[in-house]
């Protein structure tokens, strides 16, 4: 996609229209234009990498769904072996990559730190498959985590 360069101007009154929506979890107007600086630097528009990325820890970090999209648009395959509250199992294969079987538990959540999160507690399954994917997809084809 080729996306014309958007002027600054423009650029800040997106960003804070987007801080503003609280859509998409940009908390101030200098995240949001630190995403539009990646937009631009990828060629995208500004609204699709505030749907990709969320910031976390002051950082931005492309969401696993779209790391899975990116991934499969590009060649990748996924198979599952097992997805439930209690783990996330699948084999992440790419032509240009390879192919690696990841697994996320709760006892690797637990020992990394992540499983005393509320979202952990709340939407085990979605964290554990979020995790699985993160790591399989850069693992095999990291190109699709920007």
């Amino acid at each position: 996609m080729n996306t014309a360069v958007i002027p600054y101007d423009q650029q800040e009154r997106m960003a804070r229209s987007l801080v503003n929506s609280r859509m998409f979890g940009i908390e101030s107007v200098d995240q949001a234009m630190a995403l539009m600086s990646i937009a631009q630097a990828e060629n995208r528009h500004p609204a699709i990498i505030a749907r990709d990325f969320h910031i976390i820890k002051g950082r931005p970090s492309k969401k696993a769904e779209a790391m899975m999209r990116d991934f499969i648009e590009s060649g990748g395959r996924v198979e599952w072996h097992a997805l439930d509250d209690t783990i996330a199992d699948a084999t992440f294969a790419h032509p240009q990559g390879g192919k690696v079987r990841i697994t996320w538990d709760m006892a690797r959540a637990k020992q990394a730190g992540l499983a005393g999160n509320d979202n952990y507690k709340k939407y085990p399954r979605a964290m554990l498959r979020s995790r699985c994917v993160s790591e399989g997809v850069r693992t095999v084809c990291p190109l699709a985590t920007s």
